[in-house]
Order: C-alpha cells, then sequence, then structure tokens
C-alpha cells in the first residue's frame, strides 16, 4: 500500500524528495523495524493495540553478560557488542525456577539476562515516559515475557513499557560475605537493566529522564530496594509498588553465609571452607540450585512467615566492590538516606486468599503453637513467653476467645493479608512521608473474573486477592478471552492503566479530573488512599483498627512503627 502511495505522489504530484525518504522509512520500519542500540542493531516486530493502531516490539535483549562459569553469583558485566542485526522478536530464555504456583522447576539458562521494550514510536525525539516492571514471585520464580506480563493496556496510553528478567533463588541471592560473593547478584541485574534503559531507550522513542520503576510482590520491594540503594540513584525518577515493601519480613534474607553451607549440605558436601564451597556451587548444574529455599529451611522458617530466604541483603562493606545495600532498609529509610521520589503503593484487598488453603490445612498446629504467628521482626527481639502471648494476642484478635476453625476463612484471610502486606504498606507509607515528595496510597478491591488468582484459588471469599490487580494491567494467556468478551472489563482496565500510566506522565495518576476522582495525596495526619475498584473512592486510613493492632505491637517492643517516629 506504501509503495502505491509513494508511486503515486512521485508521478502525480511534485514534493520535495525528502517526504519520499521519510514516508520509505516509515514503510520499512513499521515491516522490519530495526533499532541500534550501544551494542548493536535489533530487529523487532509490529503488533497491533484493541483498537486497531500499531506498536513496535523488541524481546529477548540482553543487557548483560551471561553470568555462567565464573560470573556465576557475581555482579553482571555490560552486554557485549556483536555484529550484525539481532533478531529480537522472541523472548530470551527465562532464569533456572521453581515456580510455587505451578510446583514445578523451570531449568530455563543461566543465560536469562534479557528485557523487552514496547513502544508506539522509534523517532527518539518523542520522550515518552518510560515504565519499567520488576516481576514478582517470591525472588525464586517469574520472567518478564509477554505470556503474563503482555504489554498492550499499558502502551495504549502512549509510554515505552520495559520487562525484564533477574536471576533468581540461590543464583541471584546466594551470599557468602566475601568480595566474590556479596550477595544480592539478582538486584544489580535490575540495575544493570535500568542503566541500560539510560544509554538506550531514546532509541525507542523513551525519555531517559521519566523513567517509572514499578513492579509487583517481591518485584515491589525490589523497587523499594532501589530507593534505598546508592547504586540505583539517578536511574529512575519515580516509583510504584503493589502488594510489598523493602521492610516486609519476607523481603530481607537473614543468615545468608550460614544458609549457603547449609547449600552444601544438602548437595552432599559438608565442608566449612567457602573457597570449597564456592566450587562446589560453581560446578553444580543450574537446575539443582532451585528449590533450596525448601531445603534449607529451619524448623522455625517452615511455619513462621513466608517461605523467602534468598532475597537482599544488607551486604558487608569491601574494596573496590560497589554494594547494592549495606544497612537494614529501616535504618536507611529512617536517616534520611532514601531517595526522594514520587511514590505510589497500596495493596489488595484480600491478598491472604493466595495463602489460605496451605493455612487452612495447618490449623491444629497453629492453634497450639499460636507463637508462630508472630512476624520475625518481633521473634527475634523477645523471650518465647511473650512471643506465646502476642501469638495468642493475635488469635484473639481475630476470632475472640476461642481457636481458629476452617469456618473462619474470612478472619484467618485478613491476619494473612495485615501480616504479610498491609500493615508493612502502611509502615513503609508512614515512614517514607517525611521525604516530601509526592505519595498516593491505594486498595485494590475488584472483584470480577479478571480476578484470576482469586478465582482459582476461593472465589467465596470477598476482597481482591495477591496478584489479582496483575490482570487489570497486563494482558495474559490466562485472561485474553475473558476481557475481549465484556466489554466493562475493557473501562475497568482502561481506568486503571490511566491512573498508573498519568502517574508515570505527571507524578500525579488523576491530572485531569477525567476518571470523576481526585486521587488525594497520603498525609501523615489522614493516611489517605483511593479505594479501587467499579467506582473509585477516596477515603482515609484504610484498614485503621487492623493496622493499628500491629502497630501496638511493633511498638511495644521498640521497633519503627506508625504511631511514635522519628518523624
Amino acid at each position: 500500500m506504501i509503495k502505491l502511495v509513494t508511486s503515486y505522489i512521485n508521478t502525480a504530484v511534485q514534493v520535495p524528495k525528502r517526504f519520499i525518504k521519510s514516508l520509505s522509512f516509515a514503510a520499512e520500519a513499521m515491516n522490519d523495524p530495526v533499532v541500534t542500540v550501544k551494542q548493536g542493531k535489533l530487529l523487532g516486530a509490529v503488533d497491533q493495540l484493541y483498537d486497531g493502531s500499531s506498536f513496535y516490539s523488541f524481546k529477548g535483549i540482553p543487557y548483560a553478560q551471561p553470568p555462567v562459569g565464573q560470573l556465576r553469583f557475581r555482579a553482571p558485566l555490560p552486554p557485549q557488542p556483536w555484529s550484525g542485526v539481532r533478531n529480537a522478536t522472541q523472548h530470551g530464555e527465562i532464569c533456572p525456577q521453581h515456580d510455587l504456583t505451578a510446583r514445578a522447576v523451570f531449568e530455563g539458562s543461566e543465560d536469562c539476562l534479557f528485557l523487552n521494550v514496547y513502544t508506539k514510536s522509534l523517532a527518539p525525539s518523542t520522550k515518552k515516559p518510560v515504565m519499567v516492571f520488576i516481576h514478582g514471585g517470591a525472588y525464586m520464580s517469574g520472567s518478564g515475557n509477554d505470556d503474563l506480563y503482555g504489554p498492550k493496556f499499558f502502551v495504549q496510553h502512549d509510554v515505552v513499557l520495559v520487562t525484564l528478567n533477574y536471576r533468581l533463588e540461590v543464583l541471584g541471592f546466594l551470599t557468602l560475605d566475601t568480595p566474590e560473593v556479596p550477595g544480592n547478584a539478582g538486584m544489580k541485574d535490575q540495575v544493570a537493566a535500568l542503566k541500560w534503559v539510560q544509554s538506550n531507550i531514546e532509541q525507542f522513542g523513551g525519555d531517559p529522564n521519566n523513567v517509572t520503576l514499578f513492579g509487583e510482590s517481591a518485584g515491589a520491594s525490589s523497587v523499594l530496594f532501589h530507593l534505598l540503594s546508592p547504586m540505583s540513584r539517578g536511574l529512575f525518577h519515580k516509583a510504584i509498588a503493589q502488594s510489598g515493601t523493602s521492610i516486609n519480613d519476607w523481603a530481607e534474607g537473614k543468615d545468608g553465609r550460614s544458609r549457603a553451607f547449609q547449600i552444601g549440605k544438602v548437595l552432599g558436601k559438608e565442608t566449612n571452607d567457602t573457597n570449597e564451597l564456592l566450587e562446589l556451587l560453581r560446578t553444580t548444574k543450574a537446575v539443582d540450585l532451585t528449590r533450596m529455599t525448601m531445603k534449607t529451611m529451619s524448623t522455625d522458617e517452615k511455619y513462621r512467615g513466608l517461605p523467602i530466604h534468598f532475597a537482599p541483603v544488607a551486604e558487608k562493606k569491601f574494596d573496590n566492590v560497589e554494594a547494592f545495600l549495606t544497612e537494614n532498609p529501616l535504618d536507611t529509610l529512617l536517616s534520611n538516606r532514601a531517595h526522594s521520589v514520587p511514590l505510589m503503593i497500596g495493596y489488595n484487598s484480600a491478598e491472604g486468599i493466595i495463602m489460605l488453603e496451605d493455612k487452612l490445612k495447618k490449623l491444629d498446629f497453629y492453634n497450639a503453637n499460636s507463637s508462630f504467628d508472630v512476624p520475625r521482626e518481633i521473634a527475634e527481639k523477645v523471650t518465647q513467653e511473650k512471643m506465646t502471648e502476642f501469638g495468642e494476642r493475635i488469635r484473639k484478635f481475630y476470632v475472640g476467645d476461642r481457636k481458629f476453625t476452617r469456618e473462619d476463612a474470612e478472619q484467618v484471610t485478613a491476619m494473612l493479608s495485615d501480616m504479610h502486606f498491609v500493615y508493612g504498606t502502611h509502615r513503609f507509607a508512614y515512614l517514607y512521608s517525611k521525604y516530601n515528595k509526592p505519595m498516593y496510597m491505594y486498595r485494590f478491591s475488584f472483584e470480577t473474573d479478571l480476578n484470576f488468582v482469586k478465582n482459582i484459588s476461593n472465589p467465596n471469599i470477598k476482597g481482591a486477592c495477591h496478584a489479582d490487580e496483575l490482570f487489570y494491567m497486563f494482558t495474559t494467556n490466562m485472561t485474553r478471552d475473558v476481557y475481549e468478551a465484556q466489554d466493562k472489563l475493557k473501562n475497568y482496565v482502561w481506568n486503571v492503566t490511566k491512573m498508573w500510566t498519568d502517574f508515570a506522565k505527571t507524578s500525579n495518576p488523576t491530572p485531569d479530573g477525567s476518571l470523576g476522582v481526585s486521587w488525594p495525596q497520603y498525609t501523615v495526619k489522614n493516611k489517605e488512599f483511593l479505594d479501587i475498584n467499579v467506582k473509585l473512592t477516596p477515603g482515609k486510613y484504610a484498614e485503621r483498627e487492623r493496622t493499628e493492632f500491629w502497630d501496638k505491637m511493633y511498638a511495644e517492643v521498640g521497633l519503627p512503627h506508625i504511631t511514635k517516629s522519628s518523624l
């Protein structure tokens, strides 16, 4: 079609040749888009949005060298150049992983440090807002691939979307407290991806000076770790944290060195020699280093908190080794050393549905051992007697003077939600509020056929389950047909993604009033939030009674909390 138009212009109309050249370039780009990045040329693909307009897709772009051989466990090195045109129409390999949801191990490949870019324009002059998404998965599973993180809902709002892989579990978060393996390799992967964005995103029409970092669950805690890391300073300009913070119990690894030696025992090698252990771990097949979370847990860890133990750590300081994080996240927050950027932060109204069935199966144990309901952070500071008292206090708050039963599913869901997500979100928001940047809190409450995780877990519990909001943000293989069949879902998706992209564009999720609501900024006094549902409803201090219950317990043991802090 373009060739016919060009031919007609040439024969019938006298126009400047530069116009014809530009038109031809546009035709070529739309058919076989090629972009030149620092390392070489990339061939992408063209896809269509639901409104029929086109966008460009570039997948499987290496942002670092493959971390294999002697590079295993080390910080990533910059990507190497290539000759010719690299095919970027297919995703790269996923990282080796154990998927808790699928209850399966995926071998993947250690050569997995790839990212994907989706955009409506390849003109550097367009300078569109950039949104970089970090996937969740308990730091042990997931990828940036479009089977779950399809780009169409975001790209329709004319932003550039980037998704990425990073090393997981042992390969990404092994800690030996040595210069060779100080920890946080997976976080340093994310930093390398952000540096790649700074160097190359203009070639995809993006603005390197307007990058919003957002993520869900472990990805949300990653985002907030980047707020605290000196390594990440200046690499992004806004942040969105969905269902997770860097000060949650489950987000920070502990006792990394001793856990590493426990891996050696699991592999049949009892040693106290760090070099001997490292040699073993470097030569073990990558797939055999998955599932080590489950295989190295102590008895206490099997029942207390979430099964996440290979996670970001405070690194020991070594000469000539750049650390991602060198102190407890709370200390960084309280000492005014976090990066001050606009922040959106929130949680889903019934996060705990995803953990409910597992908890109900173990009710007899928890009824007899209520101290295991006490969070790790508190348990580390109190006696066993005090833990038992706290455990009984927790049970009484949710079900009164009796034991938990299977009929208490909603109460158990609320307890799990508060313990692992709700209180931590309120606590982080309060402590971060002193940085004097716009902050917006939300509670996501939608209940429709797009609530995929809830609908396969327990559709009878009221509220939105952990990860449910993702299906209102990304096209997925699981919900594509449902979305396409129901017009009302298209409106809900549009509203949610408009708020997220408007925040990326303006630092305000409701700048123009077009959604019929003004999302109030969070303040210490009122703790304003927006309830995100069919109707968008502003409110003050979500889950106040439940949050204040947990806050009192944290205050009692002298931990930083909401009602009293250094603010």
